[in-house]
C-alpha cells in the first residue's frame, strides 16, 4: 500500500498529510485534522514540497555531462564553437542517447519533470542527433517527459537542404520546428520564416526560434515572428528564445514589443545570458508576454557551466533581474512552472488533490527561501515513484515510494 506522507509543508505554510493512491494525489489534511495512519507513514518533518520543475530549454544533444571534465576548447565566436562541436562530437566515447541520458537523469534530480530541448539537425549530420535524443526520451519515460525542437544550428537558407531534414525531422518524432537569426544568419528572413513556419503549420506544431539579434533588427525579427504567428492563427504555439535585443533599446522600444508579442500570443524564453542585458521581464509579463525559462547549454561545447537545475537557473534569473521581495522571487518560481507549462501547452496541476503525485522536497520554509538558498532536493517524485534521494538518482531507476519508507 502506498504510503502517507506527514508534516509536508506545501507553498502556502500549512503541515498537511498527502495521500497517494496510484500515483495521484489522493488527499491533502491539514495535519491538525489527520487521523491516526492506517497505513505506512513518511514523515517530512516539515519540509518544503513543491510540484516538479518545468525547463524550457535545454540542448540533450550537445552536453558532454558522463565524460571526464574537458577543458573549454571553442573560442568566443559562434562560428568557432561550431566548428569544434563538429570536429570533437563525432570522436566522444559516449553515444547521444548515453551522453544525453546523463543530462536527463541529472536535471531530473534537481526536481525537473518536464523539459524541451533543441536537436541540432542541419545538412552535414542529419538526423543523427535527433535519433540518440529520441532514444533518450524513449529510454527515460518515467524520468521525464521531453519536447524536442528542430533545431537549424548552421542556418536554413544558407544551408541548402535544411527545410526539408526539418520537415524529416518533425516526421519522426519532433515537436516543434526551430529557427535562427533569420537576419543575421541567413540574411533573409523572408525564405527562413516563411520556411518554418510552412512546415509548423503543415504538420501541426510549435515553433521555437532562436534570436540572438541584437538592437533594431531583433526588433525587426520580432516583428516578422508575430505577423506570421497572427496571420497563420498560431498564438499560443510559437516561443522567441533568449531576445536578447528587448534589452538593448530603450523602454519605449521594448515595451511596443511587448504589446505586439501579447497580442500575437508570443512567447519569451530566457536563460538569463550574461553576455548580454537582461529583456525587461517584468516589463514583459505586465504586458500579457508568457516568459518562461531555461538552462541552454549544461557542460558541454558551448559552455563549461551548468548543472541542469531549473530552480538554481530561476535564481540566477530573479538576481539579474533584482527581484530581492519574496512576490517577486515568486514570479521567478513561475518562470519554471506554471508560466512554463502555458508556453510549452502542457497543465500544470500543481500540488492539489487528484493531481499527479509529482513532487520534490527541500529543507525550507517558503519557496522564496529555496530559491535563495539553493538546498538539496531531498526527494524528487514522479506519478509516485521516486526518482532521486538526497540529490542522487536512484540506483536500477525510479522506485516506489513504499520502498523509501521500508527502508528508511
Amino acid at each position: 500500500m502506498t504510503p502517507h506522507i506527514d508534516n509536508a509543508r506545501l507553498a502556502d505554510g500549512r503541515p498537511v498529510r498527502l495521500s497517494l493512491n496510484a500515483g495521484r494525489i489522493d488527499a491533502i489534511v491539514p495535519m491538525e485534522h489527520a487521523p491516526p495512519a492506517t497505513s505506512a507513514v513518511l514523515d517530512l518533518q516539515g519540509q518544503l514540497v513543491l510540484p516538479l520543475l518545468f525547463d524550457g530549454h535545454l540542448h540533450l544533444d550537445k552536453t558532454l555531462l558522463g565524460l571526464p571534465w574537458m577543458p573549454h576548447a571553442a573560442g568566443p565566436s559562434r562560428e568557432s564553437r561550431i566548428d569544434t562541436e563538429l570536429h570533437l562530437m563525432p570522436h566522444l566515447p559516449l553515444s547521444t542517447a548515453e551522453r544525453a541520458g546523463h543530462l536527463i537523469r541529472a536535471c531530473a534530480a534537481h526536481g525537473t519533470g518536464t523539459l524541451r530541448t533543441h536537436v541540432d539537425v542541419e545538412p552535414r549530420n542529419g538526423l543523427k542527433a535527433l535519433e540518440g535524443v529520441l532514444q533518450a526520451r524513449a529510454d527515460h519515460r518515467q524520468w521525464m517527459q521531453i519536447q524536442i525542437v528542430a533545431f537549424p544550428q548552421t542556418g536554413v537558407m544558407r544551408s541548402p537542404g535544411t527545410l526539408a531534414l526539418l520537415d524529416a525531422a518533425v516526421a519522426a518524432g519532433a515537436d516543434l520546428v526551430g529557427g535562427i537569426d533569420p537576419c543575421e544568419i541567413d540574411a533573409d528572413p523572408k525564405g527562413q520564416l516563411d520556411g518554418i513556419f510552412a512546415i509548423a503549420e503543415r504538420r501541426g506544431v510549435g515553433v521555437d526560434i532562436h534570436l540572438h539579434e541584437g538592437g533594431e533588427l531583433g526588433l525587426f525579427s520580432i516583428r516578422e515572428i508575430c505577423q506570421r504567428t497572427r496571420a497563420l492563427g498560431m498564438q499560443g504555439k510559437v516561443t522567441i528564445s533568449h531576445g536578447f535585443s528587448l534589452g538593448h533599446v530603450p523602454e519605449s522600444r521594448a515595451r511596443a514589443s511587448a504589446t505586439l508579442m501579447a497580442d500575437a500570443g508570443v512567447h519569451l524564453l530566457t536563460h538569463g545570458a550574461a553576455s548580454h542585458p537582461l529583456p525587461p521581464l517584468a516589463l514583459l509579463r505586465e504586458h500579457g508576454v508568457t516568459v518562461f525559462a531555461g538552462n541552454d547549454n549544461v557542460r558541454d561545447i558551448w559552455s563549461p557551466y551548468g548543472t541542469g537545475d531549473a530552480l538554481e537557473r530561476a535564481s540566477i534569473i530573479g538576481w539579474r533581474a533584482d527581484w530581492r521581495t519574496d512576490a517577486q522571487m515568486l514570479d521567478a518560481f513561475d518562470l519554471v512552472t506554471a508560466s512554463a507549462a502555458r508556453a510549452m501547452e502542457l497543465p500544470f496541476e500543481g500540488i492539489a488533490v487528484g493531481a499527479a503525485a509529482s513532487f520534490f522536497v527541500v529543507d525550507a520554509g517558503s519557496v522564496a527561501q529555496a530559491l535563495g538558498a539553493h538546498p538539496v532536493r531531498r526527494m524528487v517524485v514522479r506519478d509516485g515513484l521516486v526518482l532521486a534521494h538526497d540529490g542522487v538518482v536512484c540506483d536500477g531507476g525510479p522506485r516506489p515510494l513504499g520502498e523509501l519508507v521500508r527502508a528508511t
